[in-house]
C-alpha cells in the first residue's frame, strides 16, 4: 500500500482508559488495596493487546505503542528518565508506588502540580527540575511494550514525549533556573533508549513536540535544532518522526525540515493553511509527511473531499505523504457503535476513535489512487450541512437583539457594599467549590431514576435526604457559605447539557481527564436554549434547610463549550452567546427563588486560550462577554462567584479581571499561592479564594499547613477580600478525607481571624 520504509497510514495515539473504563476500575481497586499490582498490570496488558489487535485488523500501516499509561504520559517520561523529585524517591516505596505518590501525593510528600495539556481538557503532571537534576534511563516500558506487541505478531512504533516539549512543560525547582538548560543532560538518555529500541528491530519512533504549536523564543527554537540534530546523528537508532499538533508548527517547521530526521507529522485540522505554507517553502523534499487531516479532538465525520485536498497539496513538496489523525485520539471516545440510544441521524454524522481509524485507512487508500467508496462519508457530511432543523429562529433572534448594556453590572465597590450588608459574612469567609462526595446510594438512585426503576417522588426523596445530610455536615463543620452538594449531578457539564436543547448525551462516550478520572463530553449539535429551570429546585430546598447562605451552582458558557464536542458549522462566539443566555435565565430564576450567591464556574477559560498570542484578542473578545452576558442580569446584591482550576493562569489574568465576578476561587494549593502575586500585578481588586486544600490528592493537610497557606495569601490579598476554600469540588474524594480536611480548613480560618493584622 505504501512505499518501502515509509510510515504509511497511522494515528498519533489511541484512548487508553478502556472501552468500559476497565483501567479506571483497576486503578481505583489497586489504590484501595482491593487488588494487587500484578492484577493492575494484567489489566494494562489486556487493554494494550486489545488496542493493537484492533488497529491491526482495521488496516493501519503503522501502529503506535507506548501511548498507554497508568496515569499520565508526562509523568511516565519523568519516571522513565529518573526525573522524579527526591521527596518521592526517598520514601523507599516500590517503583509503582513511587510513581503513584508523585501523581497523587502521600502524607509527607505533596503530589506534583497538575495542569492542562495545552488547550485540551486532559491534565498532565508537571515535572519539577532544578540545576542538580540528572537523567538516566531507569525504565524499560517502551521496550517492554514493543516485545509485548511482537509476541502478538504486531510491529509497533513507540511514541514518546519529545525531549524539548518535556523540558518546556517542566517547572523550575529553584527561582531563576530554566529547565531547558538541562537539554544536554537529557539527550543522552533519549539516545540510549533509541539504541535499545533499535536493538529490538524498531524501525520508527515518534517524538511528540506539541509545545511548538505555541509561540516560542529563539533559545527554544535553538534547543529544538540542537535536540534533533543530536539525536539524528546517532548511528544506531530507529528512524525519527517528530509530531507537532494542536496548531501549526510555525518556525519549528523549518527547524525540523532542516534536521536529519526522516518524518514530520503536521496538524492540518487546526492549521488549514499549513499545506500552502509548505508548498511555498519547499522544505520537506526529503521527508515523509503525515498529513493530520482526521480531527483527533472532535467527533464529526471527516469531509473526505476537504481532507484529501489538503493532503494532496503536500505531495509536490514532500518525499512521501501519508494520512494520519491531527493528534492522538486520546481526546475522543472509543466507538460510536456503542451508542444505541443516540438519534440514528445524528449518530451517522459522528466518528469516535474506532471510526476515525477507519477514516484514516480509507483516506490513505484514496490518496494512493485506489478506487474506494467515499459516498457514505460524503452523504453524511452533506446531510448534516443541510439539516435546517439545527437552527432555532427564536434563539437566533434573541442573540441578534443583544445590546452592550446586557454585559454590564454596577461598579464593584457598590456591589461589594450591598452584598456585605445583605450577607453579613465574617472576614476570611469559608466555603467549598460545590460538589460533595457522591455515595454509592446516591449514584445508584440516579442510575435507577435514569433507567425508569425509581419514580420522580422516590428520587426526590433520596436527593433531599442527601442534601439534608450535606447541609447539616457543613453547619457542624462551621462553614460560612454552604452548597447543596450536587448529588443530582453526574457531571458539571453533562448535567446541564441534558436539560438544554441542541445537546445530545452519550452512554459510553468516556474520555480520560486525568489518572482514573473520566468524563462524558456531551455533543453540541444545534442551537441552544433552556426549556425550564435546571437547578432551582435543589438550591431552593437546600436554602430552606439553613439560615446560612447557600450558593447556587452553575457551569459557565465557556466551560460548557470546552467540555463538550462542539458544532463546527458556526463560529464558537455564536454558540457561546446562546449558552450564555441559557445560563443568564437560570441565574434570574435562582435569584427569584431567594438564592443570594450564585457561582458560575469557568475552569476552562484558560483551556480554550489559543496557543498563539496573535489569536488571543479574538478569543477574549467573545469568551469574556459570554461570561458577563450570563451573569450581568444579576442584582447588585447578588454575589457572583466563579471558579478556575489546574491551569497556568498568567496569560489570562486580564481576562479573569474582565469577567467582573465578585469572587474568584482559584487553584493554588499545589503551587503554594504563586498565582496571587500575578493577580496583584495585574491589578485584581475583587474577592479571591485561593485554594488551601488540594482535593486531587488523597492526603489530608493539617490545620497548620492550611493556616500557613492563608498567611501567605494574606501577604497578597487583604482579609476583607480573601476567601478560604478547597482547590476544587469534592466529588471525587471520600468523606473520610473530606470531613477532617474541611474541619482543618475552618479551624485555620478561625485561627487567622484571631491573629492581629
Amino acid at each position: 500500500m505504501h512505499a518501502v520504509n515509509t510510515i504509511g497510514t497511522t494515528i498519533l495515539g489511541y484512548p487508553r482508559i478502556g472501552p468500559a473504563r476497565e483501567l479506571k476500575r483497576a486503578l481505583e481497586a489497586c489504590w484501595a488495596g482491593k487488588s494487587t499490582e500484578e492484577e493492575l498490570r494484567a489489566t494494562g496488558r489486556q487493554l494494550r493487546e486489545q488496542t493493537w489487535t484492533t488497529l491491526r485488523d482495521q488496516g493501519l500501516d503503522s501502529i503506535p505503542s507506548s501511548t498507554f499509561s497508568l496515569y499520565d504520559q508526562v509523568l511516565d517520561t519523568a519516571a522513565l528518565f529518573g526525573a522524579l523529585p527526591e521527596r518521592f524517591t526517598r520514601l523507599g516505596l516500590s517503583p509503582l508506588d513511587t510513581y503513584f505518590a508523585a501523581a497523587r501525593g502521600v502524607p509527607d510528600a505533596p503530589a506534583l502540580e497538575m495542569t492542562k495539556w495545552f488547550d485540551t481538557n486532559y491534565h498532565h503532571l508537571v515535572p519539577e527540575l532544578g540545576p542538580d537534576s540528572r537523567f538516566a534511563l531507569t525504565g524499560t516500558t517502551p521496550v517492554d511494550e514493543v516485545r509485548e506487541a511482537k509476541a502478538l505478531g504486531i510491529t509497533t512504533r513507540p511514541v514518546l514525549v519529545g525531549p524539548v516539549t518535556f523540558l518546556l512543560l517542566a517547572k523550575s525547582a529553584e527561582p531563576g533556573f530554566t529547565p531547558l538548560d538541562l537539554l544536554d543532560e537529557l539527550l543522552p538518555a533519549y539516545a540510549e533508549l533509541l539504541g535499545k529500541l533499535a536493538d529490538e528491530g524498531v524501525e520508527w519512533v515518534q517524538l511528540d513536540e506539541p509545545a511548538f504549536a505555541a509561540d516560542r523564543t529563539t533559545p527554544e527554537f535553538n534547543a529544538l535544532t540542537r535536540a534533533y540534530h543530536w539525536l539524528a546523528k546517532e548511528n544506531h537508532r530507529p528512524k525519527l518522526l517528530a509530531a507537532g499538533y494542536f496548531g501549526g508548527l510555525g518556525r519549528a517547521l523549518g527547524v525540523l525540515a532542516r534536521s536529519p530526521i526522516e518524518a514530520i507529522a503536521v496538524d492540518l485540522v487546526t492549521d488549514e493553511s499549513f499545506a500552502d505554507k509548505v508548498a511555498v517553502e519547499g522544505a520537506l523534499r526529503d521527508k515523509e509527511v503525515l498529513a493530520g487531516v482526521v480531527d483527533g479532538r472532535n467527533v464529526w465525520r471527516t469531509d473526505p473531499g476537504v481532507a484529501l485536498a489538503r493532503a494532496a497539496r503536500l505531495r509536490d513538496t514532500a518525499a512521501h505523504v501519508s494520512i494520519s489523525t491531527s493528534c492522538s485520539l486520546l481526546h475522543v471516545p472509543y466507538d460510536v457503535r456503542a451508542e444505541t440510544d443516540l438519534d440514528p441521524r445524528l449518530k451517522n454524522w459522528l466518528a469516535f476513535a474506532r471510526q476515525k481509524v477507519d477514516e484514516v485507512v480509507l483516506l490513505g487508500r484514496a490518496l494512493s489512487g485506489e478506487n474506494v467508496d467515499l459516498g457514505p462519508a460524503r452523504a453524511a457530511v452533506a446531510d448534516r450541512a443541510g439539516a435546517a432543523e439545527l437552527n432555532d429562529t427564536d434563539v437566533r433572534a434573541r442573540v441578534g437583539a443583544l445590546q452592550p448594556e446586557d454585559t454590564v453590572r454596577a461598579p464593584y465597590a457598590e456591589r461589594a457594599a450591598a452584598q456585605q450588608k445583605a450577607l453579613n459574612l465574617p472576614p476570611l469567609p469559608t466555603t467549598t467549590i460545590g460538589s460533595f462526595p457522591q455515595t454509592r446510594e446516591v449514584r445508584r438512585a440516579r442510575a435507577a431514576h435514569r433507567a425508569g426503576k425509581l419514580d420522580d417522588t422516590a428520587y426526590r426523596t433520596v436527593m433531599r435526604t442527601e442534601i439534608d445530610r450535606v447541609v447539616r455536615l457543613q453547619e457542624d463543620l462551621g462553614l460560612d457559605v454552604l452548597v447543596h452538594g450536587e448529588p443530582e449531578r453526574n457531571d458539571m457539564v453533562q448535567y446541564f447539557a441534558e436539560q438544554l436543547t441542541g445537546f445530545a448525551a452519550t452512554a459510553l462516550g468516556w474520555v480520560q481527564s486525568y489518572g482514573s478520572r473520566c468524563v462524558r463530553p456531551p455533543i453540541l449539535f444545534g442551537d441552544v436554549s433552556r426549556p425550564q429551570p435546571m437547578t432551582v429546585e435543589w438550591a431552593q430546598y437546600a436554602q430552606s434547610r439553613t439560615d446560612r447562605p447557600v450558593k447556587g451552582m452553575l457551569t459557565g458558557p465557556v466551560t460548557i463549550l470546552a467540555w463538550s464536542f462542539v458544532r463546527d458549522d458556526q463560529p464558537l462566539a455564536d454558540t457561546a452567546r446562546q449558552v450564555a443566555l441559557a445560563v443568564r435565565d437560570e441565574v434570574a430564576d435562582l435569584e427569584a427563588a431567594g438564592i443570594r450567591i450564585v457561582q458560575v464556574d469557568e475552569p476552562a477559560l484558560r483551556e480554550l486560550l489559543p496557543l498563539r498570542a496573535a489569536d488571543r484578542e479574538a478569543y477574549f473578545g467573545w469568551a469574556v462577554p459570554a461570561f458577563r452576558l450570563a451573569t450581568s442580569g444579576a442584582a447588585e446584591t447578588t454575589q457572583i462567584h466563579t471558579h478556575m482550576c489546574y491551569s497556568e493562569f498568567g496569560d489570562v489574568l486580564p481576562a479573569i479581571d474582565a469577567l467582573d465576578a465578585d469572587v474568584t476561587s482559584i487553584e493554588a494549593a499545589r503551587s503554594k499561592m504563586e498565582v496571587l502575586a500575578d493577580l496583584n500585578e495585574a491589578g485584581f481588586g475583587r474577592g479571591v479564594g485561593p485554594g488551601v486544600y488540594d482535593i486531587h490528592s488523597p492526603r489530608v493537610p493539617d490545620q497548620d499547613e492550611m493556616a500557613d497557606l492563608v498567611r501567605t495569601a494574606l501577604g497578597a490579598v487583604p482579609a476583607e477580600r480573601l476567601w478560604i476554600n478547597p482547590d476544587c469540588g469534592l466529588k471525587t474524594r471520600g468523606y473520610a478525607e473530606v470531613e477532617p480536611a474541611l474541619r482543618h480548613l475552618v479551624d485555620a480560618a478561625r485561627e487567622l481571624r484571631a491573629e492581629p493584622r
